[in-house]
């Protein structure tokens, strides 16, 4: 038993505190976690509303440009030059822009047949491991299109008939993975976080 200068017992003093330690330490991280995707949320919804504004004004355009290829193609026997090498440019640009949405809204197709089975907190943890893994493929993707965006600006290479650059639909399709990958970012924290609270509370 240990016995202070007053004569208090505190015996249950070096128990006590490495518990409690943990216990703030743990609280600490948690609160760090919800800044950090606080911050992120905060960048990433305005980037999403204009990927999905503009991805939508793209598809319509696309869209109607096509229409009018074919109508002008079989009545007038006059199709608009350079209309596949624009639609193929505006797809490029299309496609990352809609998994930046979707991503955003959690719209991507998941199989979860055996992993809703699992407690939740297995499935917090195999959800950490699967999206840090997608944050880090999408991270790596990003670095190589500013690569290409270099590449492409470099070689001024262009399209066959309407000789349009590349390397700006490359650098959309790279800002658009960026976000992407910042969304990817933002879901990790999240379950990180959740992950901490349910801690926390056990």
């Amino acid at each position: 038993m240990v016995r202070g200068h007053m004569g208090g017992d505190f015996s249950g003093l070096p128990c006590a505190l490495p518990f409690n330690t943990r216990k703030v330490g743990s609280k600490v991280q948690t609160m760090l976690m919800e800044q950090i995707t606080r911050f992120l949320d905060r960048i990433t919804s305005p980037l999403t509303s204009v990927l999905m504004s503009a991805g939508g004004g793209i598809l319509a355009l696309m869209m109607f440009l096509t229409a009018t290829d074919v109508a002008l193609r079989y009545i007038f026997n006059s199709p608009i030059p350079g209309a596949f090498e624009l639609v193929e440019y505006m797809m490029a640009v299309l496609v990352p822009f809609g998994l930046a949405y979707c991503a955003r809204e959690k719209g991507h197709i998941g199989v979860d047949l055996v992993v809703e089975r699992l407690p939740r907190r297995f499935q917090l943890i195999l959800g950490c491991v699967t999206t840090f893994a997608t944050f880090a493929f999408f991270l790596l993707v990003t670095w190589q299109n500013f690569f290409y965006i270099l590449e492409f600006y470099g070689s001024k290479q262009t399209s066959a008939v309407l000789l349009i650059p590349r390397y700006p639909f490359v650098a959309m399709a790279a800002l658009a993975f960026a976000i992407l990958t910042l969304i990817l970012l933002l879901q990790f924290f999240q379950l990180v976080s959740e992950r901490s609270r349910k801690w926390n509370r056990s």
